[in-house]
């Protein structure tokens, strides 16, 4: 099926026989500046006159070496996945113009290129409850995509459909661009605490490495709140990287800040760019809870929103549907850049990273819906979120444990440290067993890369009955300071187990 959103102009066609091209470390060589670029006529006698076990593997589709000019903003595989062309792409990008249609259109182009079965989509419709349309490419998506961002982020300009890629979910884009930006044992800097997951989609993909800029829960210099990212920070993180020889990329922004709840004032984002700019990295901005501000006295500023990027070739953000709409598990990420480059070898990758047509089907129609959205979806949500964030908020309050009061997110940073005697990771991993071995689930500062032992996250995003549960029958014993404080040391691993309690995913 054409389940793959075509992503730009120039991305990759599933199922198409392109003509063999340029041997695969050669072309690699010449990017990297490494070989002396043979010729293809000369590759290919290289190859052919080797024994089988040492010939080096043939890619398709790269363009001639005499006329690829390798970017200065793609990592050397970024650049070969930029290759990724081939002339018929010229051919489906005139079909997606001009599709045959026996009424609309028919004097249209008909594809015979495409290696797929028309013959059963009436019996699989009929199956399957689908249209026929639905396991097509929707070409409109991406336009859907630009109107909702150039709304919601309030850019000062119409975003264009040609800059947004989409993807299966934010993970995904993460794996992508680290993949595109940076090669194998390179970096991205980001500050802690953040969301781990951002860890694997770097590593496990693209073998990337992260570099941290350690926050902490101190307000000293010209911090003003705890765990303050500041340009300072930043450029510590950065020196300290470079003395170790480790090449570092990009910066990596989560706005608003998960586990945090922190947002961003214009002011601290032009800061941020203008220290990317100076140091040429790459920004990739994570807004995925740009819509879960949920108090009228926060204010969200879209880096989309900016009347000026400081480097706009090197900007580029990320949003997703999974949690400002609730669906986690629906797998739909969304990444606006400029920089047709990076647009075109994120793009090259989007045959392992399709999302289906029935869902891109789905997410156009609700993105369209501006006034369910505001009117009924996102008024709904912003009140159920804060009557939730007040609720349990006004618990620990009730029980002396300190927090973080945002207005952002799902999650609440909350202070445990006063209960770990020793004050060590080892023993915040006691604690957080203990919480598994009774049957909640919170998430603890280390899986954070938190610098201070002693910080957990929680989620408030739940029933009212679920976090009465988890409040009156789990905190007051567990949290308040006559039930563990006075306990002798170590005795965190003797807790008896209470059944039935909530479980805090």
């Amino acid at each position: 099926m054409l389940s793959i959103l075509k992503q730009s102009n120039s991305g990759s066609s599933p199922s198409v026989a392109l003509p063999r091209g340029l041997d695969f470390i050669q072309v690699l060589s010449d990017i990297a500046g490494m070989g002396g670029g043979a010729g293809l006529q000369e590759a290919r006698a290289m190859h052919v006159g080797r024994p089988l076990s040492e010939r080096r593997t043939d890619m398709y589709s790269f363009c001639n070496p005499g006329e690829f000019q390798s970017s200065p903003f793609l990592s050397t595989r970024g650049n070969i996945a930029n290759l990724f062309r081939g002339s018929t792409e010229e051919g489906y990008k005139a079909y997606h113009a001009d599709k045959y249609d026996e009424d609309k259109n028919p004097n249209g182009i008909i594809n015979f290129g495409t290696s797929e079965n028309k013959l059963c989509f009436d019996l699989m419709s009929k199956r399957s409850k689908l249209n026929q349309s639905l396991l097509c490419v929707f070409l409109s998506l991406r336009e859907e995509v630009a109107r909702f961002l150039t709304y919601y982020c309030k850019a000062p300009a119409p975003l264009k459909a040609e800059n947004v890629i989409v993807l299966n979910g934010c993970g995904s884009l993460f794996s992508a661009l680290a993949t595109v930006l940076c090669d194998p044992g390179e970096a991205v800097l980001i500050a802690t605490p953040f969301y781990g997951g951002i860890t694997q989609s770097l590593f496990l993909y693209g073998n990337v490495k992260l570099v941290y800029a350690y926050l902490d829960s101190k307000i000293t210099g010209t911090s003003t709140r705890p765990f303050q990212l500041t340009v300072d920070k930043l450029e510590k993180a950065l020196q300290d990287a470079r003395s170790e020889s480790v090449g570092v990329k990009a910066l990596i922004l989560l706005n608003p800040q998960n586990p945090l709840g922190d947002i961003y004032s214009l002011s601290e984002l032009r800061d941020y760019l203008e220290f990317a700019k100076r140091h040429e990295l790459h920004v990739i901005v994570d807004e995925i809870y740009m819509l879960s501000v949920f108090d009228e006295s926060a204010t969200f500023h879209s880096v989309l929103g900016m009347d000026r990027l400081p480097d706009p070739q090197r900007t580029h953000v990320m949003w997703g549907i999974s949690k400002d709409f609730a669906v986690s598990g629906i797998r739909f990420g969304t990444l606006y850049t400029e920089n047709q480059d990076v647009a075109n070898a994120v793009a090259s990758l989007c045959y392992f990273h399709g999302v289906c047509g029935p869902v891109q089907h789905k997410v156009a129609q609700l993105l369209r819906d501006r006034d369910w959205i505001n009117q009924v979806y996102l008024r709904a949500n912003h009140a159920r979120l804060k009557a939730a964030h007040t609720y349990v908020t006004d618990e620990l309050k009730t029980l002396g444990v300190p927090f973080l009061n945002r207005n952002a997110g799902f999650f609440v940073w909350i202070d445990f440290r006063k209960y770990l005697r020793t004050g060590t990771f080892e023993e915040e991993m006691l604690l957080w067993r203990r919480f598994l071995d009774n049957k909640v689930l919170l998430s603890c500062g280390k899986a954070f890369e938190c610098s201070e032992p002693g910080w957990f996250r929680i989620i408030f995003a739940d029933k009212t009955h679920r976090l009465q549960l988890g409040v009156w029958h789990f905190l007051p014993f567990y949290i308040t300071q006559s039930c563990l404080q006075l306990w002798p040391p170590h005795s965190l691993l003797k807790l008896p187990s209470i059944p039935g309690l909530l479980c805090f995913s």
